[in-house]
C-alpha cells in the first residue's frame, strides 16, 4: 500500500513510518518540517500542516492508508499564558482532525489508523472537566463516526509512549537522564504519588500495522504495554544510568513529571491490560519492553 504518515517525522509517526517500510509499503511522511533523523529523512517528504493548510488541496490523492499522528497536546500551548489551552485544542483536534480526515476521504483513501489518548478510556470522568481530554474525546468520537465500508477508520488509544530514533534528541528525555544520573543536584529527588500504563513506540508501530492490516473500523482500541507506578518507573531510570535509588513518594509537584501532565488527576493511578483478543487482532506487539527501552535511551543520552 501507498500509506502517509501524517506527523512522521515525531517519534509515534516516525517509528510507525519506519515499521511499515520494513513491511514492503511505500511510505510517505508529512509533517510541517522535513525529518532530522537520517532513517526518516530517507523517506518521501510532503510537506503539510493539517491545522492551518487546506488538505482538500490535492495533497493527499494518491494514498492508500492513512496514518494520522499529529494531535495537539500540552506541548502546543503556549507557556506564556497568551492563549486558552481549551481553544487551542478544539481548533487542533476537534475541528481540524476531522477536517483533515474528510479530505483524505474524499481525495480517495480507504483507511485511517488515528492515534489517540487513553484518557477517554481510562479517565472518562475527566472528560467535561480537563479540557485535553475532552478534546480527545471528541476528537475520537468525531473521527470513528467517519468510518464507513469504503472507509475505514480505527483508534490506537495510548498511554505514555517511550522511545528513540537515532538523529533525534527529546529535551525532556535529555533533562531526566541528567536527573537519573545526579546531575541535575539543584532538583528535589523523589517520585510523585500514583503511576500509569507505558508502552513503546516500537510496539506502537506493530500495532500501527496489525491495525492497518486486520483492524476493526469504527473501533476505539486500547493498547499498552506495563502498569508502573511512578516510583518504579523513575527508579529504572536512576538504574539504568548508574544511580541506584529507593525514591520517596511525595505529592509534591515533580520537576521533571509535574502535575500539568497528569491528565487523570494528580496521584492518580492509571492501570489496565489490552486484551487478548485485540493484542492478536494487531499483531501480537512487543510486551515487557519498557526497561529494555529506558536502557537504550540513557545509553545513547550518556554518550
Amino acid at each position: 500500500m501507498k500509506v502517509l504518515v501524517i506527523g512522521g517525522s515525531g517519534l509515534i509517526g516516525g517509528d510507525a513510518a519506519l515499521q511499515l517500510k520494513r513491511a514492503g509499503h511505500e511510505v510517505t511522511i508529512m509533517s510541517r518540517k522535513a525529518p532530522q533523523a537520517p532513517a526518516l529523512a530517507e523517506l518521501p517528504f510532503l510537506a503539510g500542516d493539517y491545522i492551518n493548510d487546506d488538505m482538500g488541496d490535492g495533497r493527499l490523492q494518491g494514498f492508500d492508508a492513512l496514518v494520522f499522528s499529529a494531535a495537539a497536546d500540552i506541548r502546543n500551548v503556549p507557556m506564556d499564558g497568551s492563549a486558552d489551552p481549551a481553544q487551542v485544542y478544539t481548533e487542533a483536534n476537534d475541528i481540524a482532525v476531522p477536517r483533515c480526515l474528510e479530505a483524505a476521504r474524499d481525495a480517495g483513501i480507504s483507511q485511517v489508523v488515528y492515534i489517540g489518548t487513553f484518557y477517554p478510556q481510562v479517565a472518562p470522568e475527566r472528560i467535561g472537566v480537563c479540557p485535553y481530554v475532552t478534546s480527545r474525546a471528541n476528537t475520537d468520537k468525531a473521527v470513528r463516526a467517519l468510518n464507513s465500508d469504503e472507509f475505514k477508520v480505527c483508534c490506537l488509544d495510548l498511554p505514555f509512549v517511550l522511545g528513540h530514533i537515532p538523529g533525534t534528541e527529546v529535551p525532556h528525555i535529555a533533562g531526566l537522564v541528567a536527573y537519573a544520573s545526579g546531575q541535575l543536584s539543584d532538583l528535589p529527588v523523589f517520585a510523585p504519588k500514583g503511576g500509569t500504563n507505558h508502552i513503546t513506540s516500537r510496539s506502537v508501530a506493530q500495532a500501527v500495522l496489525g491495525a492497518l492490516e486486520n483492524g476493526e473500523g469504527g473501533k476505539a482500541y486500547l493498547i499498552g504495554d506495563e502498569n508502573l507506578s511512578w516510583k518504579e518507573y523513575l527508579e529504572r531510570w536512576f538504574t539504568a544510568a548508574g544511580n541506584p535509588q529507593d525514591l520517596e513518594v511525595r505529592e509534591d509537584d515533580h520537576p521533571l513529571l509535574p502535575n500539568a501532565i497528569m491528565f487523570a488527576g494528580a496521584g492518580a493511578t492509571v492501570s489496565f491490560e489490552t486484551s487478548a483478543e485485540d493484542r492478536a487482532t494487531l499483531g501480537n506487539f512487543d510486551c515487557n519492553q519498557i526497561t529494555a527501552a529506558i536502557e537504550e535511551i540513557v545509553a545513547v543520552y550518556k554518550q
